[in-house]
């Protein structure tokens, strides 16, 4: 189809309307976007701050759908019904797997409020960032890119940076199968999977994230937690085992090299 080849072309339109339509329920106030578990909330003065660039990492190539879950998650904890753009590459798209609309409803987010988009190359999804970040009408961009991302440098992150700011709008910057390097984001994560804590009967447990603050503007980093996702409160709920800890105290994934592991505390 000639609309699905102009992906710049139908974002360009879709975000007037949504920016046309959009009332004050629809924008963001200033402050931050809250994951609902209170120790980690305060450790970063609220949450992660609206109108800013966060950068989240998988700790591993087997750790990219932990990472962008997590990332789904905290978007739709944004308030209100306003959209979330969600930018992808299609080689991300067949690296990473298909968006499931049934699972995010399954998990209390609503599917209806995604708008997805996949560009042919990472200089299509640079200009769509670009273009998407300054809707104030939506809530939430995720720009999800696989492998590094040269044309990402410190100029496009800060026009990215700055588009955010006065717009508003949160942007989570999904870095999947890349390495850190210097950006102007406000916070950086690495991500990994952490293992559920069994329901009743054994059942599966809620899904859990291992999360350490590689990078932070406002504050000292290091600091890692693990985050358990609370389906019936659309959030991530409070534990009494959940405060921070230090990355030696934290259960490593069945599937992650123990020995390899032993020899890095070595």
């Amino acid at each position: 189809m000639r609309e699905s080849s102009h992906p710049l072309a139908g974002l360009r339109q879709r975000v007037a309307r949504i920016a046309a339509s959009g009332g004050p329920e629809s924008r963001q106030s200033a402050g931050w976007l809250a994951s609902g578990h209170a120790p980690f909330d305060a450790a970063l003065g609220g949450g992660l701050a609206v109108g800013r660039t966060h950068e989240f990492f998988a700790a591993d190539a087997l750790d990219a759908t932990s990472a962008a879950a997590f990332a789904a998650l905290i978007a739709l904890r944004t308030p209100g019904k306003a959209p979330l753009i969600w930018l992808r590459t299609s080689d991300a798209g067949k690296r990473g797997g298909h968006i499931h609309a049934p699972g995010i409803a399954e998990l209390g987010g609503d599917p209806d409020r995604l708008l997805l988009v996949e560009t042919a190359d990472p200089k299509m999804l640079l200009a769509c960032a670009n273009d998407a970040i300054r809707c104030a009408g939506s809530a939430a961009v995720i720009v999800e890119s696989w492998g590094q991302f040269p044309l990402l440098d410190l100029t496009a992150g800060r026009r990215l940076t700055l588009g955010a700011r006065d717009a508003g709008t949160t942007l989570l910057m999904l870095r999947l199968a890349a390495a850190p390097a210097p950006s102007v984001a406000e916070t950086r994560w690495s991500i990994a999977a952490a293992p559920s804590r069994a329901l009743e009967a054994n059942a599966p447990g809620a899904p859990a994230f291992d999360l350490e603050l590689l990078r932070w503007r406002g504050g000292p980093a290091g600091t890692r937690w693990r985050l358990d996702w609370n389906h019936d409160e659309k959030c991530f709920g409070p534990d009494a085992g959940d405060a921070a800890l230090s990355g030696a105290l934290l259960p490593l994934p069945a599937r992650r090299a123990v020995a390899s592991h032993g020899a890095a505390a070595a």
